[in-house]
């Protein structure tokens, strides 16, 4: 199969980065270069969650070439800058808020902005939900926003909850859904997954639809076979997303970014046997012209 990306893809799957060095073969052909890492990532998936954006904000030449190393169907799920989110809490943030707006219109002027999302601070509660309320008002609403909530309290089951999924509701903002259960399933069997599990949060795992963009964050393990029983219970949930119409933004984790595109894979697969109507294949790049040669010449052997 080539590195075209499949189109009728029903829902717009992806990785938390698109580069990784140990992605040869699996989403790049063998020894391409970095600076075409995204062109052909972006032919393997329809998207990619743009977790740079939350250290720095990307120059406009950047951006730029974004935009032309990306089919026309490919989308950038883009993180609010943490000084937005973190540092400042939502206050006094109109000026940086205008900039990061700014930096990214492009990429929404040639449709290639997916859902960009606010991940709030675990010391961002609800009582803080005014001041968020003020903030979402003021977003423009020819961008797609999507809210990440990490304070235990806004998971009471309660009122705290129902207050902010009104809101988000009445906006048409998505709430961003996490599952970090597959990671925290098990003791770490390795350094990376160690620091992954003090460094990840376990937030309540809930199914809450807000808007047309329900956005899933699994985040697995290194052995990915470990995650089926967790893609069991998500595959019905988002192949329902699908057959009402909504457009679900997945993105799949792993403690090492190399064994995110087999988790993508394998949830694809499953999602194949929920939806069998449905392509939901995802394509790996060609292999290189001397290898196909070899493989040729072996074929002629036999």
């Amino acid at each position: 199969m080539t590195g075209t990306t499949n189109t009728a893809l029903p829902l717009f799957l992806g990785c938390p980065v698109w580069a990784c060095a140990q992605w040869g073969g699996e989403v790049y052909p063998a020894r391409t270069p970095r600076k075409d890492w995204l062109h052909w990532y972006s032919r393997t998936f329809n998207t990619v969650e743009g977790n740079s954006t939350f250290y720095a904000l990307p120059g406009p030449d950047a951006i730029q070439r974004w935009v032309e190393q990306t089919p026309d169907h490919f989308r950038f799920a883009l993180k609010f800058p943490r000084t937005i989110s973190h540092e400042l809490e939502l206050e006094c943030s109109q000026a940086a808020t205008r900039e990061f707006l700014q930096r990214i219109e492009p990429l929404r002027d040639a449709s290639r902005l997916g859902p960009t999302f606010l991940q709030l601070g675990p010391r961002f509660g609800p009582d803080r939900l005014p001041l968020l309320a003020r903030f979402l008002q003021d977003l423009p609403q020819d961008f797609a926003w999507a809210v990440e909530l990490r304070h235990h309290d806004w998971f009471d089951s309660g009122e705290n909850e129902k207050r902010v999924n009104d809101l988000l509701r009445r906006l048409e903002i998505d709430k961003v859904l996490f599952d970090s259960r597959p990671l925290f399933q098990a003791p770490p069997e390795d350094e990376i997954e160690k620091v992954s599990q003090e460094r990840k949060p376990k937030t309540p795992v809930r199914q809450t639809v807000t808007g047309n963009h329900p956005m899933l964050r699994l985040v697995g393990r290194n052995r990915v076979e470990l995650t089926d029983r967790f893609l069991n219970q998500w595959v019905p949930i988002i192949a329902g997303w699908i057959q009402q119409g909504l457009n679900p933004y997945v993105f799949t984790h792993a403690p090492d970014d190399r064994f995110a595109v087999a988790f993508a894979r394998r949830l694809a697969e499953r999602l194949k046997t929920e939806m069998p109507e449905t392509d939901c294949s995802i394509p790996k790049p060609p292999a290189p012209v001397r290898q196909l040669s070899l493989l040729h010449e072996s074929g002629d052997e036999e």
